[in-house]
């Protein structure tokens, strides 16, 4: 399977009296996201909570995501768990409910050896049939996996067939191309960095973005397929200041705050993530309305 385009992350709403999981509100957000041209959907990442959820709620999202996208794009679903019989449960579940990729990030707890991820990674594929995206993002993970290991995985290990790169270091990106002459897909994840990933070859663009930006990250992704680099340009650095703030902030209490005030009620962050500030949310919907104006 190739992905392109813009992968969108969407959050899990919470009710705001009981802190359970709002599927009404799961369903809204997800059917926006479709609405703004999204090519994929990728639920339980980072935005998304997934280290805050319980399994019977992994589950209950993860069937409520893939039955709302309804097969109208790919989805993808983010394991990230610290044990491999925990993130087997979660790739089998994941091909049992109708995923159509797994993105997969070990958490690590005590470092773990390039020989332990990819047993890590090998183990998993043996469990499922479902396409696999490495996912590095040492930030949230608390590992760093080089690109040399990554290759590795995708030329020995048959369902690895892509990698979403979060470290914000083009360099990775590069070599990626370099150590197999262009044929393993590469994701952007750092948001800051999407222009020069898009120029560098990346396949696609993994983001909250377009949760509060709307259209505008696709027709991001649709000016570089044109070839037109100073429209892209110029829809790159309107999303910038946003960009910068939602990683800065922390992605689920900076996105769910701009859902909240587009009309979305989305409710908080699980704690012991706060909401986002008063000034912190001004801030923000400044940056949307500085960037919606084309």
């Amino acid at each position: 399977m190739k992905l392109e385009g813009i992968i969108a992350y969407p959050i899990t709403p919470f009710k705001a009296e009981t802190q359970e999981v709002d599927f009404d509100a799961l369903t809204i957000t997800l059917n926006a996201l479709l609405e703004h041209q999204c090519d994929a959907i990728a639920p339980l990442g980072s935005a998304g909570e997934s280290a805050y959820l319980s399994w019977q709620e992994w589950q209950q999202v993860a069937q409520k995501s893939i039955e709302v996208v309804n097969h109208r794009v790919p989805v993808i679903l983010g394991i990230s768990e610290l044990t491999t019989s925990m993130a087997i449960q979660k790739a089998q579940k994941a091909e049992e409910l109708g995923a159509d990729v797994i993105m997969v990030i070990p958490v690590s707890y005590w470092k773990l050896t390039d020989q332990e991820v990819y047993e890590y990674y090998q183990q998993i594929a043996a469990a499922t049939k479902l396409p696999i995206m490495v996912y590095n993002n040492p930030a949230t993970s608390g590992l760093d996996m080089s690109p040399e290991l990554i290759v590795k995985m995708f030329e020995g290990i048959e369902n690895i067939c892509m990698v979403k790169d979060s470290t914000g270091d083009i360099q990775r990106m590069h070599k990626f191309h370099e150590l197999t002459q262009g044929k393993l897909p590469f994701y952007n994840g750092c948001n800051p960095l999407a222009l020069e990933a898009f120029c560098a070859g990346a396949s696609g663009w993994c983001t909250v973005a377009p949760n509060l930006l709307g259209k505008l990250p696709n027709l991001l992704y649709q000016a570089i397929k044109d070839g037109d680099l100073a429209q892209a340009q110029n829809l790159f650095y309107k999303q910038l200041p946003l960009l910068r703030f939602i990683v800065q902030g922390g992605l689920p209490k900076t996105v769910k705050a701009g859902l909240n005030e587009l009309g979305f009620n989305v409710g908080a962050p699980r704690k012991p993530l706060q909401n986002a500030s008063l000034a912190e949310t001004n801030q923000l919907m400044g940056f949307i309305r500085q960037a919606t104006q084309i």
